[in-house]
């Protein structure tokens, strides 16, 4: 342990891409918004989550206003996820390098978990990484379904233990970064004994915070899910899960299917022709 986080201390020092309509209600419940996405291989029917306005009142927008016509799906990678809503993939060239695009605004993160997590058919936003992203906000109109894999229940329980391990560790790196100048000048110094007394402090203020948190455990719901359908387990809390596919899903999995290059891209394009709102 101390000598994962030691390592950590040194990297300080040294130092999934990304993009109003309202709701219809029946009585007093509000009607789940579904969605056509037609695509060069087949159709998609998704539905948008109430539970996420921001991201189904955007959605919403950017197909009505057109937005995702003629995009492709630019990553996709089999067993993980299919993405698509880069502006910039519009005709697009071979080779093309693309996930920068964006439409100029991100959208804050709208954790609806664990209600809502990365279970196969999930469809979720992207966004730019922590580093430069701290607040997990997502892009403004790129997103992705995910497709993902079937997990036993030891590697969920493998992975229980690593989310704890992360959070430590994330606490840790929260505190260490206000001692940068103290960590940079002890290290100038050669001062080791000063940073393994700063390290154990640190690793005892870090374990103290966390203790007070409940332990991370998968629900009842996830591990159903992750063990019979599969997805994405390790994505969960970390991005905006607003919808699911309803129908279509061997679509998508005819997409995660293809061949691509070293860019995760379809060798041969995959295409979103249009996205259209269904009456309920």
């Amino acid at each position: 342990m101390k000598r994962n986080l030691i390592v950590l201390l040194t990297i300080l020092i040294g130092g999934l891409t990304s993009c109003q309509s309202g709701q219809k209600k029946e009585g007093n419940m509000e009607k789940e918004t579904k969605l056509k996405i037609e695509t060069s291989a087949g159709d998609i029917i998704v539905k948008l989550y109430n539970e996420t306005p921001k991201h189904r009142d955007n959605f919403i927008k950017l197909a009505e206003e057109g937005t995702y016509e003629g995009t492709l799906f630019h990553r996709v990678i089999k067993d993980f996820m299919i993405q698509a809503g880069d502006p910039e993939s519009k005709n697009a060239p071979k080779g093309k390098m693309l996930g920068s695009g964006d439409v100029g605004y991100t959208l804050p993160a709208e954790f609806v978990f664990p209600k809502y997590f990365h279970k196969k058919g999930a469809l979720s936003a992207a966004r730019q990484g922590d580093n430069v992203n701290p607040k997990k906000e997502s892009s403004g109109c790129q997103f992705y379904v995910v497709t993902g894999k079937v997990y036993s229940d030891s590697t969920l329980l493998g992975m229980e233990q690593q989310m704890s391990q992360m959070r430590l560790n994330t606490a840790f790196q929260a505190l260490a970064q206000k001692h940068t100048k103290d960590i940079y000048k002890m290290r100038k110094a050669g001062d080791q004994e000063g940073l393994m007394n700063l390290q154990d402090s640190l690793i005892a203020q870090a374990e103290a915070q966390i203790a007070g948190e409940p332990e991370f455990h998968f629900t009842p719901e996830q591990v159903k899910a992750y063990t019979t359908v599969g997805g994405t387990p390790h994505l969960d809390g970390e991005y905006t899960v607003f919808g699911e596919v309803m129908e279509g899903m061997e679509i998508v999995d005819q997409i995660q299917k293809v061949k691509t290059d070293r860019s995760d891209r379809p060798e041969e394009d995959v295409m979103i022709k249009k996205i259209t709102i269904l009456e309920n």
